[in-house]
């Protein structure tokens, strides 16, 4: 069945199979377990459910991994979020003290969503994305991952396709996880440069000198401006995308221009056209105009964050391999090192995955039915591995996996360290 054959009707069919032998809990646990280091971390962590008809359940917690299965395989949830750690288990919240329930730690968690580019994407809009403008999320998490990684030394990024027209971005560094509000605000309006709503008609405003941030970020933008922007989006081809531009420059440039596109037709040539008087006006040092056409390449193509969901310890966000219920397509693990070739219109469906364990199974596959049905132990989780391998979805949890792999390997390398400078002393 071809991504395209999703029938949300059928979702309350598919998500039985789906929760019982396709979803990675073993994999979902060890991440939010975090090697067990802290006592309760995962007991305290809130789950919340988002069941048919739209009815939603909050403070979900779990004991285990087993209770989590049990509890999906029961409930399945048409969307799961994740909230935070509390102080106590979040499913015996009403048995605690007025006040003392408190949201402890999260992950530093980033959410931008396609449709906060309305205004400047002439391709789709509202819920709808295409290939054209899915160049805004690669810009995004280029500038965003430089910057995490290298301004702030974090270092366990796990990039998430959010199932329809967004990304998620979860930080899970221990450092991040234990960052109060005000940190993780002060992070947020560190990475925010477009400001302003709808009313706002300059939504950059850039002053000298140019933040090394900046100047990083617009390394990025300049990458794919001419090609998204001018080519792709057509910003300078008619007069509707023309008149939002020019509302960006002064007066003594918009009159130059617009004189000059009156004969001049071709997008690009007016783009070189109105960097040239921009550096025109920098060189006799007018007021304003410093950096108008970066501040245009930034109001075009950089990043908006959704500041709340990342200043909120307590803030939930869509978990990874939850089912967007409206396209069918699972929320799936990024991998960087393809970021360019990433499709979301790729990304399997929970149609197609189900009908891919309906294949015939290959012959040693039918040796290791064999040999479980001779020894049960761990058979059933044996049996769900094997699942998820025969379909699409493997190479989504074989990248979550290295993610883990990575974060465990990091955890055993600070343990030692830790236990290194005891023995100093």
């Amino acid at each position: 069945m071809p991504a395209t054959d999703y029938d949300p009707a059928s979702l309350p069919d598919l998500l039985p199979l789906y929760y019982r032998r396709l979803f990675p809990f073993s994999q979902y646990y060890r991440w939010l377990n975090y090697g067990g280091v802290t006592k309760g971390y995962f007991q305290n962590r809130e789950f919340s459910f988002t069941l048919k008809d739209d009815i939603y359940v909050r403070y979900q917690s779990f004991s285990t991994q087993s209770e989590l299965e049990k509890e999906m395989q029961k409930m399945n949830p048409y969307k799961i979020d994740i909230g935070a750690v509390y102080s106590h288990r979040p499913n015996q919240h009403n048995t605690v003290k007025s006040g003392a329930f408190q949201a402890l730690e999260k992950e530093l968690v980033f959410d931008i969503d396609m449709t906060d580019y309305d205004d400047v994407r002439t391709c789709c809009s509202a819920a709808d994305i295409c290939t054209k403008c899915w160049t805004l999320m690669i810009i995004a998490i280029r500038i965003l991952d430089r910057a995490l990684r290298e301004d702030f030394g974090f270092q366990h990024l796990l990039w998430v396709y959010s199932g329809r027209r967004g990304i998620h971005c979860w930080v899970c560094d221990e450092v991040a996880r234990k960052l109060p509000v005000a940190a993780r605000s002060a992070v947020a309006e560190y990475l925010s440069l477009v400001k302003g709503g709808e009313e706002t008609v300059k939504k950059v405003q850039l002053s000298d000198p140019l933040h090394p941030f900046i100047r990083e970020s617009l390394l990025v933008v300049e990458q794919y401006f001419s090609q998204y922007a001018i080519s792709g989006q057509d910003i300078l081809g008619n007069s509707k995308t023309v008149d939002k531009v020019l509302a960006l420059v002064p007066d003594e440039v918009k009159e130059d221009l617009h004189t000059y596109f009156q004969t001049e037709k071709n997008p690009g040539k007016r783009w070189k056209r109105l960097s040239a008087l921009v550096q025109q006006q920098r060189v006799t040092s007018k007021k304003g105009c410093q950096y108008i056409e970066k501040e245009i390449m930034l109001q075009y193509c950089y990043p908006r964050l959704d500041v709340n969901v990342s200043k909120g310890v307590n803030h939930l966000l869509k978990s990874p391999f939850s089912v967007h219920p409206k396209t069918g397509r699972i929320s799936v693990p990024i991998n960087l090192e393809e970021l360019e070739s990433f499709d979301p219109f790729e990304v399997p469906t929970i149609s197609l995955i189900c009908e891919e364990l309906d294949k015939p199974r290959h012959a040693d596959e039918e040796e290791e039915v064999e040999k479980e049905n001779e020894n049960e132990v761990d058979a059933a989780e044996r049996r769900k591995i094997r699942d998820y391998k025969r379909t699409s979805l493997a190479k989504y949890v074989k990248l979550f996996d290295r993610f883990l792999d990575e974060m465990a390997r990091s955890r055993k390398g600070e343990m030692l360290r830790k236990s290194d400078l005891q023995k100093d002393f």
